[in-house]
């Protein structure tokens, strides 16, 4: 037979209330109690109710990830790396996670919010894909939900966050084709309201001012941050009468699809067009030829915002709210000849 809670109770010769306070860690109970709790309950095989507990504690034991994506499945592997961070560090913290996808900046996403907030379906929140201007910050702000992000917005930078120095990185990136000889460097981007739109274009622009190179606007066009849209946009560029020697994508994917447009040109990637990306993801090792980037560890990232989020939800100060990281600048064929 099953024991009960009422069967530990009995037997550590305590009342119902203080085994069940002392199971679900409240500070009202005495830790030598609390252990003796514990290994008790441990010996007999009994087991909690996660439901009942969760009611007692007013807590769902979950966090939440809304994957911010038009595509119809995860096709980013930004995004793998990411939610696999976010679930291994929950699991080790015996959370759950709890994943869903919505349109950016649509009403289905904000319905989305809304109906996981207002029912308390998650304790907390995690945020990517951060806007300029990003209502989602706000918006949790205003429904008192703890919740952090990776990178930040220009609306709030009071929040906790792990940010990628993407500006640096993209400027280093520019200095080493400008020393691979690149003078005609163009960038793939993103659409505007995305931040790492703003911050990897700023540091593009850096690169370029430091080596004395103008900036020339026919040389940066905007993607989607799919392969897709790298392939599309390096065609229109290569496609130019003054065509560029080296292209930046903003991700790793749009490089990879930058290169499938090199290819279908007939052009050797490394040594007649340079092509370098940004994430660090496993394709780009393993593209044809391997692809230079700027590698940002995603996983990890993800695993140190749980731990972040576990602390704002057990109402823990953090000694470093915000967190400021180096993307690892790795050369590879696609920009060596």
């Amino acid at each position: 037979m099953t024991p009960t809670i009422r069967d530990v109770a009995k037997r550590l010769k305590l009342s119902i209330t203080t085994v069940s306070r002392a199971l679900d860690g409240y500070d009202d109970v005495a830790e030598e109690t609390r252990e003796r709790v514990i290994r008790v309950a441990r010996e007999m095989g009994y087991v909690p109710r996660g439901a009942a507990r969760q009611l007692r504690r007013r807590r769902s034991e979950a966090i939440g990830y809304i994957l911010p994506t038009i595509q119809p499945r995860f096709s980013d592997p930004f995004f793998s790396e990411f939610i696999a961070g976010l679930g291994d560090e929950a699991a080790s913290n015996n959370f759950d996670l709890l994943v869903s996808t919505a349109p950016p900046g649509e009403a289905a996403e904000q319905l989305l919010y809304e109906r996981w907030t207002h029912s308390r379906r998650v304790d907390g929140m995690a945020l990517s894909r951060m806007r300029r201007n990003d209502w989602r910050v706000e918006f949790l702000s205003g429904k008192k939900l703890p919740f952090v992000t990776m990178g930040r917005s220009l609306n709030s930078s009071s929040h906790p966050y792990i940010e990628v120095d993407a500006r640096s990185g993209f400027a280093a990136l520019v200095g080493h084709l400008v020393e691979r000889g690149h003078r005609r460097i163009a960038f793939i981007g993103a659409p505007p309201d995305l931040m790492l739109q703003s911050v990897r274009l700023e540091g593009y622009r850096d690169g370029l001012a430091a080596a004395g190179i103008p900036f020339d606007a026919k040389l940066v066009v905007e993607g989607n941050l799919t392969r897709q849209g790298g392939y599309e946009a390096a065609r229109r560029l290569l496609a130019t009468p003054d065509p560029p020697s080296a292209i930046i994508g903003i991700n790793d994917l749009t490089a990879i699809g930058a290169m499938r447009a090199a290819h279908e040109k007939g052009l050797a990637i490394g040594r007649d067009l340079a092509v370098a990306g940004y994430d660090g993801i496993e394709d780009a090792e393993h593209s044809r030829p391997p692809l230079t980037t700027l590698n940002q560890p995603v996983y990890e990232i993800a695993r140190r915002l749980v731990k972040m989020l576990l602390a704002l939800i057990a109402n823990e100060s953090l000694a470093e709210p915000q967190i400021l990281l180096q993307p690892e600048l790795i050369i590879r064929e696609s920009t060596s000849p």
